[in-house]
């Protein structure tokens, strides 16, 4: 019983790697079916996380509707739900009672900030929560802050709730007795836990990270420098080895690693006023592809720059098929490969589409 991304995005991992997944639905649908139409008249928001999946739509309000969920609940391993506080045990199944009806089932609820504490019942969504968990502010440029441009909070989350299920299914396959569990995600928490090098460094050594934009706070030279030809490179230094390859074969200036500023990363951070602008002179002399080439010979670690154009038509890239009533769509891959395993091109599901069948089966098939 999902909206938006969080919980979606877990039932859809689960569907692609072959899990039966239902999705409920309001009569007026997930509202992010209505986020764009950009992918053949469809949201890409939706595309991206629910093929696969069956629609069924259902008013908890209704009982016969509430008891077909009860039906299929019975028979459940999995309920996921990211429902507003509260909501779903107005409706009858508090997260609680289900454990004590369905021994059995592994029941994960996705929220703002958890089931407890004092912002518990407060409404969340994702660019929220990257704010309130302090990401934006090690994020952008100096005074000016940004979001990540991906709904990263809510992933982090999807990302949480899916390892912890999968957690529950061994614990329960291994160990029967242990049966089902409950399990409560926060894109809060999730977050939070991606922020504790900040966390960290701030609380236990009074260093504030910063907006650094496409630089490292706290490694030199690590971040972008622009090329002859108006695009960027982004180079990586992890040691003092690497740091004297790019002066010799990069930069193609031996001494600069033998300079005092630069001798060591804490003296190169501390310089990085001075030491910034004397590598992007020396990028500005180079077209990019020539620089990379360079890059390469010096075994330095690199990322070019890339907009959603190069993305589109990236080398790396593996794809995956989703099919819409519309036609066909070429997703990016996902982030695992199976050596050996074909992948079936999944269908995103019309809203309702599979409510009469799946009424069918569980209401009058036992």
């Amino acid at each position: 019983m999902e909206q938006a991304v969080a919980a979606p995005y877990v039932s859809g991992r689960l569907a692609e790697a072959g899990a039966r997944v239902i999705k409920i639905e309001r009569p007026e649908g997930d509202f992010a079916r209505g986020y764009d139409t950009l992918v053949k008249d469809q949201s890409a928001y939706f595309v991206w996380l629910n093929a696969g999946k069956e629609s069924v739509v259902l008013d908890l309000k209704e009982s016969g509707d509430a008891k077909l969920l009860s039906e299929m609940l019975a028979r459940a391993d999995v309920f996921i739900q990211n429902l507003a506080p509260g909501a779903l045990a107005r409706l009858g199944f508090a997260p609680e009672e289900l454990r004590q009806r369905f021994p059995s089932l592994i029941v994960c609820s996705i929220s703002g900030y958890g089931e407890s504490g004092p912002y518990r019942n407060q409404k969340a969504y994702d660019l929220l929560i990257q704010a309130e968990t302090g990401l934006c502010s090690i994020t952008g440029i100096e005074d000016q802050l940004t979001r990540v441009g991906v709904s990263v909070s809510d992933i982090s989350a999807g990302m949480t709730a899916h390892s912890e299920i999968l957690r529950a299914l061994f614990a329960r396959e291994r160990d029967p007795e242990r049966n089902g569990r409950l399990i409560n995600v926060s894109l809060f928490h999730s977050t939070a836990d991606w922020m504790n090098v900040p966390y960290l460094q701030f609380r236990y050594g009074g260093f504030t990270p910063g907006n650094h934009g496409l630089k490292h706070p706290s490694i030199a030279p690590y971040g972008a420098f622009g090329c002859k030809d108006g695009r960027q490179v982004l180079i990586s230094i992890q040691n003092e080895r690497e740091w004297r390859d790019l002066c010799r074969v990069a930069l193609q200036q031996a001494d600069l690693a033998d300079d005092p500023r630069f001798l060591s990363n804490a003296q190169r951070v501390l310089n990085r006023d001075v030491l910034d602008p004397l590598i992007e002179a020396i990028f500005q002399q180079t077209d990019l592809e020539a620089m990379v080439k360079r890059l390469d010979e010096a075994k330095v670690a690199y990322g070019r720059v890339s907009s959603l154009g190069d993305l589109m038509d990236h080398p790396q890239n593996r794809f995956r098929q989703i099919r819409t009533s519309r036609g066909s769509v070429a997703a990016l891959g996902r982030g695992a490969e199976l050596p050996g395993e074909t992948s079936s091109e999944l269908a995103v599901p019309d809203l309702g589409q599979h409510t009469s069948q799946v009424r069918e089966e569980f209401m009058n098939k036992r």
